[in-house]
């Protein structure tokens, strides 16, 4: 075989290694994403509970790229401490040696199984799940037929005369050939197939045990930087930042240790492979050992690095929609979620200073509080287009029923800003006109319902969150509560414009629109409530009927179409 056509060969089973890694891990998000997000997201406790979530989830997602992710995801959007966060870093660093430690034995057999079976399942299966496990034995088979691919493809360039040249040449530059094996593990976005084609080239007797360490040094050193790079804002760098920094001491710690490590090494483990891949691991284990309990320091240095950035003077620019993630649904999903609750801050605002602008008859900051509605209707849209990105990507069927949700929740949240709006412009122009707004009792019964709509908001926060069932019921039930408080209202009106015209505030019925949208705003709010009970098209438009106007209709259909499209 000529060396140009090895070269072409080596290439090719290199991608299929790479392509083999990147749908294992495709897999894993698609169909588990949703899953391991819950499990990071969730209460980790103490520091040795992260590392140890840290070591499972990658070892089962074979990706440490992909645990980051997740993980940087939720420390930027508070969900998990930046000292937490570093600490599943560390086990993720020591889980995806395992999936090293496994790939690396003589498993090669199974391969074409696995390829078949993965097939099989893929065409045949029904549900998303099944598809993925499928696509996750076509990874592993295509990584395991790659690696024995590469180990006979440089059978015949042990004994060659360039290879006598070129191994003492990578021995005497440990830190040429770690720089050199770092890039192409920033490349590869994956230090598990630099690490794996490290391994093969010891079996193949090309790299002597000292040059192999090395260069899994500069692998260990490379998977840290893509991360950073690819975080868009400050608060992102701050995890990939922490990893790469504790990666950087460990190297400079262990490259002038190498040539005893690996004598030492080979008194305890003859096979040249096998010390490649316990040194991989062994390093890593130590920096865990060494970084866990310092981890609260490191977090003040990283965040003294990459201090939180100036708020943005335009509110209605996104400040989580990272395009970065966009192919992972999972993280994506999370940032999507994180700017709808930027939409709810804004309308508990706009209801709270609708009541004290009531309260002062001050028409400017009516008007103020009528301009914030074309703010959310921004954000609004370009979270809807960032969840049209998703969508893009295949996504299991918890993700795309995640993104319905987060699509219907920002859709109600404009409608309740127009809402608001709508009120405060016609309260503007009564002042202008010198009319009378409200009289007292008035004003005390649109505060009350105001204030009830203000806790449904909270409640409903909670719903989109946790999808709490119980709290799911507990906002519906509070659209009764609301059309009470209405009907009361409304036949106490009637009952003084009865009894003496002059306690009526002048303006005809703006009293009794006022409480009308109250009362829609509520139910645009509720709407949140029905995905999560799992309630057909046909009952959530018969519960609207009867707590909500005429002019419910389109908007709460809209909301019912997302929850039925969930439903089924």
């Amino acid at each position: 075989m000529s060396f140009t056509l090895m070269l072409v060969d080596l290439a090719g089973y290199v991608g299929l290694l790479l392509w083999g890694t990147h749908m294992v891990t495709t897999g894993v998000l698609r169909g588990y994403g949703s899953s391991f997000r819950r499990l990071m997201g969730g209460s980790l406790g103490t520091r040795t509970r992260a590392f140890i979530a840290g070591v499972i989830v990658t070892t089962l997602m074979q990706s440490s790229t992909a645990t980051s992710l997740i993980t940087t995801s939720l420390v930027a959007g508070g969900v998990m401490g930046l000292a937490q966060g570093l600490c599943v870093m560390l086990g993720a660093n020591v889980g995806t040696t395992l999936v090293v430690q496994v790939l690396s034995f003589n498993i090669g057999i199974v391969a074409p199984i696995l390829v078949v079976v993965g097939v099989l399942v893929f065409r045949r299966a029904e549900r998303s799940q099944f598809k993925n496990l499928g696509r996750i034995a076509i990874g592993l088979g295509f990584m395991l037929l790659a690696l024995h691919l590469v180990i006979w493809t440089l059978q015949p360039v042990r004994n060659a005369a360039a290879t006598s040249s070129i191994v003492p040449v990578l021995a005497s530059q440990p830190l040429l050939s770690a720089l050199v094996v770092a890039l192409l593990a920033w490349l590869c976005h994956s230090s598990v197939v630099v690490v794996l084609l490290i391994v093969s080239l010891v079996e193949s007797a090309v790299l002597t045990p000292a040059a192999a360490l090395t260069m899994v040094i500069g692998a260990n050193l490379g998977v840290t930087i893509p991360p950073y790079i690819e975080a868009s804002t400050p608060i992102a760098r701050r995890l990939p930042l922490g990893n790469l920094l504790i990666r950087v001491v460990g190297c400079v710690i262990a490259l002038p240790l190498v040539p005893v490590i690996a004598q030492q090494m080979a008194l305890i483990e003859p096979d040249a492979a096998r010390i490649v891949v316990d040194f991989h691991t062994a390093f890593n284990l130590v920096l865990a050992l060494i970084f866990i309990g310092p981890s609260g320091q490191l977090t003040t240095l990283l965040t003294r690095l990459l201090p939180d950035p100036a708020p943005s003077d335009d509110p209605a620019k996104p400040r989580y929609l990272d395009r970065a993630v966009v192919g992972t649904a999972s993280v994506a999903l999370v940032n999507a979620a994180r700017e709808a609750l930027r939409m709810a801050d804004m309308i508990e605002a706009m209801i709270s200073g609708a009541l004290e602008a009531f309260r002062t008859e001050d028409r400017d900051r009516a008007r103020a509080i009528s301009r914030t509605d074309s703010m959310i209707d921004r954000l609004g849209f370009s979270t809807r287009r960032y969840l049209a990105e998703i969508s893009g990507q295949e996504m299991n069927e918890e993700d795309s029923l995640r993104g319905q949700e987060v699509f219907a929740f920002t859709i109600n949240l404009d409608y309740v800003g127009d809402a608001v709006a709508s009120i405060m412009v016609e309260f503007a122009h009564r002042i202008v006109r010198g009319g009378q707004s409200f009289v007292s009792e008035e004003l005390e019964q649109i505060e009350e319902m105001g204030a009830k709509v203000s806790e449904s908001l909270k409640l409903a926060l909670a719903v989109f969150m946790s999808g709490d069932k119980r709290t799911a019921r507990q906002l519906l039930e509070r659209k009764k509560l609301l059309w009470t408080m209405e009907s009361h209202a409304r036949e106490t009106y009637f009952q003084r414009l009865h009894e003496s015209r002059v306690e009526i505030g002048e303006g005809d019925d703006f009293f009794l629109r006022v409480l009308r949208d109250l009362k829609r705003i509520h139910s645009y709010i509720a709407a949140v409530a029905y995905p999560v009970l799992d309630l057909g098209h046909i009952e959530q438009q018969g519960a609207d009927t009867q707590a909500s106007e005429p002019e419910l209709n389109e908007p709460e259909v809209v909301s019912a179409l997302g929850s039925g499209a969930q439903t089924h």
